[in-house]
């Protein structure tokens, strides 16, 4: 092999690596406002904005896009900038575990991509996006521990990939969504500590494929629906400290399928005296984050 044809081949890798790893003027903006809006140079791990995007902590770039943001536990503050919308090939935004305010940009929903997004443990207000079901790529939707308040919106169950949903200590306020009974892959679904009132929609029922249901602390009222009975993967149930009225829909259940059981009915807790029952802990099953995510 030739010097000139060694020297071309090391040229068009090198142009074809750098042309992988360079994105776009708009997804750098993004990013840069990203920085701006949350404090960036007292982040824990900060960005040298004169070095290569590539070299940002917690940025992955795959074909010259942003597929990746994991800034978890980083002191992050300030809010999330609306142009955070326009990294259109996200795929995973995790920035849980920081002192980020302000509210949810409503752009967030242009992120057709994302499978993943983690907020807990942040000091977020204002409300859900009503549009959120355009994130019909979602798999994992974390707020737990913010000041979200608002309806739950509906359009939730357009969800259809989503495994993980927790919303719980908010302020969420109204009726838990009929239309949960669309997200037929969930597998943990965490509510509690907020202001829900009514009643546990049946629907609830048509979730086969969820292990955890947390409910607890909250201002749930009416009777349990009899459909709880088709959860028989359900391990975790917590329900206590709401205002039910009947708890007939539990003598179906299977009583050897929990681990952690806690309602407030001294007849059916009774019913289940070989469980290690566990009144005042809540199942906080998304707490723990893992940052090599």
């Amino acid at each position: 092999m030739t010097t000139r044809l060694l020297l071309g081949i090391y040229f068009f890798l090198s142009v074809f690596l750098v042309s992988a790893n360079t994105v776009s003027k708009k997804e750098k903006e993004a990013l840069l406002s990203l920085y701006e809006n949350t404090n960036g140079e007292k982040w824990t791990t900060s960005w040298n904005l004169n070095s290569d995007i590539t070299t940002w902590a917690g940025i992955v770039i795959k074909d010259g896009h942003v597929t990746e943001i994991n800034l978890f536990n980083n002191n992050l503050s300030g809010s999330l900038p609306e142009s955070i919308g326009q990294l259109k090939h996200l795929e995973r935004l995790n920035l849980a575990f920081n002192n980020i305010t302000g509210v949810i940009p409503k752009d967030i929903v242009e992120l057709e991509n994302l499978r993943v997004l983690k907020l807990e443990m942040n000091r977020i207000k204002g409300s859900l996006p009503e549009n959120i079901g355009k994130l019909n790529k979602l798999q994992e939707l974390s707020l737990f521990n913010n000041f979200v308040g608002g309806p739950i919106p509906q359009s939730l169950g357009d969800l259809k990939e989503l495994e993980v949903l927790n919303l719980s200590s908010n302020n969420f306020e109204g009726t838990i969504p009929v239309t949960f009974g669309q997200l037929t892959k969930l597998n943990s679904l965490g509510l509690f500590d907020n202001r829900l009132e009514g009643s546990i929609p049946n629907t609830i029922g048509n979730c086969g494929q969820l292990k955890e249901l947390v409910l607890a602390n909250n201002n749930l009222e009416g009777a349990i629906p009899s459909e709880i009975a088709q959860l028989t993967n359900v391990k975790i149930f917590q329900i206590q400290n709401n205002h039910f009225n009947s708890f007939e829909g539990l003598e179906n259940v299977n009583k050897g399928q929990f681990l952690v059981f806690d309602t407030d009915d001294k007849k059916t807790n009774s019913d289940y005296k070989e469980i290690n029952l566990q009144k005042t802990r809540y199942a906080e099953t998304i707490f723990e984050d893992d940052q090599n995510e």
